[in-house]
């Protein structure tokens, strides 16, 4: 893939994350046609084009009841939540992921950032693999070079190459995002990379 193409597939996407993303694809394998495109297809969907590397945590009250049902299941228990990002994050992420009770503050300070980084035990994870303090510095996921490194490795940790050489989409769809979330989506950003890399679209 060279920048001209990915630039074509995703023609928003800010030139220091299109760099960094071309130097750390490789790095974990992502390295044919066929395992670029579902790299791409995915990522350009779970951050609008690299433009979003930071989870956004101002929810209306309907919104909350919708993404967390369980947590919101009535109005009133959404309403002190209702745009306030870091009480929110603080309360949806408690006690999981390897965060700590919400008045920890590990919620906030270990929310969703760069392609695909969520929790205190995944930012432990990710930066143990990839050598860097990035517990102590989760900031550092929203940089190009640092956030384009996280994305290669969650992928190849969770057998994303495998997946795509199988040509199991719903399958990788669901290592990145858990579930099924915007799949209409990410099968057209696939699809438009795999034109522009001149792959026959054989895909079941």
């Amino acid at each position: 893939m060279t920048l001209d193409q990915l630039k074509e597939i995703m023609p928003h996407c800010p030139g220091d994350w299109a760099h960094a993303l071309l130097i750390e694809m490789p790095k974990s394998d992502v390295n044919t046609t066929i395992r670029e495109a579902a790299f791409i297809g995915q990522f350009a969907v779970e951050t609008n084009e690299f433009r979003s590397v930071e989870e956004n945590l101002r929810y209306s009250v309907s919104a909350m009841m919708r993404v967390w049902p369980k947590r919101f299941p009535t109005i009133e228990s959404a309403v002190p939540y209702e745009q306030s990002p870091e009480a929110l994050a603080n309360f949806v992420y408690a006690n999981r992921m390897g965060n700590g009770h919400p008045e920890s503050g590990d919620g906030w300070m270990y929310r969703g950032r760069g392609p695909q980084l969520t929790g205190r035990d995944n930012y432990r994870a990710a930066g143990l693999a990839l050598n860097l303090p990035l517990e102590a510095e989760p900031e550092r996921v929203c940089r190009p070079e640092v956030g384009s490194a996280v994305a290669g490795w969650f992928w190849y940790s969770k057998g994303c190459n495998e997946l795509a050489d199988k040509r199991d989409y719903e399958g990788v769809t669901r290592k990145i995002n858990g579930g099924l979330t915007g799949y209409g989506q990410r099968i057209a950003y696939r699809d438009k990379a795999m034109s522009i890399l001149k792959v026959v679209n054989d895909w079941s």
